[in-house]
């Protein structure tokens, strides 16, 4: 644009910069805590909050689930063991698996042989099992192959029954045993998160605080407590007290706060020499609330991610100690104990294996998931 045509722009379309004193330096967008920053940047992460929704689900359904059915946890009946699923209106979608059948495939000498394994296989309830031959054979050994469907909840004469997710070894609901092991499982993980937050965190705050002779004396005790394997307490506490919640329990409480109180005790140790806690060591603020009031808040994100990750970890350590018979045993239920049940059966009954373990696995994933949410909401380089 040249000088002719800028000399043509009407003066109305121009206003003069006004500078106040008292709103040259106004900060034009609201003011955020850091609560803030980090509520908003979790709430902004999908994978974080659909998790969340996902734990809380879970949570309710362990509390009220198991009072959806009339069978209760030790509800024994051999005559319906081992049934398989069987849910109304998805029973008439064969494809989803859950319309009560057991199927199998077969091989004999021709089909007619094949055809008396599968139904010996299935208790000898000829009238109940449908037979597709797959391969008429030649003769020859383990040529002929037949596909067997055994409706077995017409077998049993349990037509208008209905098991959501089988039946067990015992004939105990599986429904009902997989909510109930849920439910420990969780309690068992809330009670390892509890035991970090109040032990680890006061034992590592307490040694990075005072340092000196109190810090060396405690560090101390930690290794030693460290070098002791959590399998061997598990086998000291089985000679005193029985395999169970109590057992875990213990194990949890003597060995399980030690890697929250190294890592409370690290930022204890880099927060303390800032000069916010030495104006309130210089106004006489006594050391308990300095702890409480100055320390803990300013190191709330590291403990309260480090306590999403154990949850997970304390529900493995149920499930693998149940899996080798030392944690949850039977009667009780717990996902580990379920898991153990349904590996043992995996090739006939592959179905007390598949939901405790889909279970378990969705709520490890997310916890971890959820645990890598609150880390980026507490970490200010991800605050925009």
């Amino acid at each position: 644009m040249d000088n002719k045509n800028q000399n043509n722009i009407p003066k109305e379309l121009f206003k003069p910069l006004v500078r106040k004193e008292d709103t040259s330096e106004k900060i034009s967008s609201p003011s955020r805590t850091f609560g803030q920053d980090a509520r908003r940047t979790l709430f902004a992460n999908k994978m974080a909050m659909f998790s969340i929704f996902v734990l809380i689900f879970i949570i309710i359904m362990s509390v009220v689930a198991p009072i959806f059915n009339e069978y209760g946890n030790d509800d024994q009946d051999l005559s319906r063991a081992k049934m398989p699923p069987r849910v109304p209106v998805l029973e008439d979608i064969s494809w989803l698996g859950f319309n009560g059948t057991l199927k199998g495939t077969y091989e004999g000498k021709d089909a007619e042989d094949a055809t008396r394994k599968a139904i010996a296989r299935y208790d000898n309830a000829e009238d109940f099992i449908d037979i597709e031959v797959l391969n008429e054979g030649d003769g020859s050994k383990n040529s002929a192959k037949v596909k067997a469907t055994y409706h077995i909840y017409e077998a049993k004469g349990l037509q208008d029954t209905y098991f959501w997710i089988g039946t067990d070894t015992l004939g105990r609901d599986q429904w009902t045993r997989l909510w109930l092991g849920t439910r420990v499982s969780l309690i068992i993980a809330f009670v390892a998160a509890v035991i970090d937050l109040v032990i680890g965190v006061a034992y590592g705050g307490i040694s990075g605080f005072y340092g000196g002779k109190v810090d060396n004396y405690l560090q101390r005790i930690v290794e030693i407590l460290v070098g002791i394997p959590n399998l061997v307490i598990i086998l000291l506490m089985m000679l005193v007290l029985q395999p169970g919640i109590i057992s875990i329990v213990v194990a949890l409480t003597i060995t399980g706060w030690t890697g929250m109180a190294r890592i409370v005790r690290g930022e204890v140790l880099k927060v303390k020499s800032q000069e916010f806690v030495l104006a309130a060591r210089t106004l006489g603020t006594p050391n308990g609330t300095i702890i409480r009031k100055h320390l803990v808040p300013n190191i709330s994100g590291i403990i309260i991610i480090n306590t999403m990750f154990t949850i997970p970890g304390a529900i493995f350590f149920e499930a693998f100690l149940s899996f080798i018979g030392l944690g949850i045993v039977p009667p009780d239920a717990s996902l580990g104990s379920l898991i153990d049940i349904g590996f043992d059966n995996l090739r006939l009954y592959p179905y007390l294996l598949v939901f405790p373990a889909i279970l378990i696995s969705v709520i490890m994933i997310a916890f971890n998931i959820v645990g890598d949410g609150l880390r980026d909401a507490f970490d200010p380089k991800m605050h925009k």
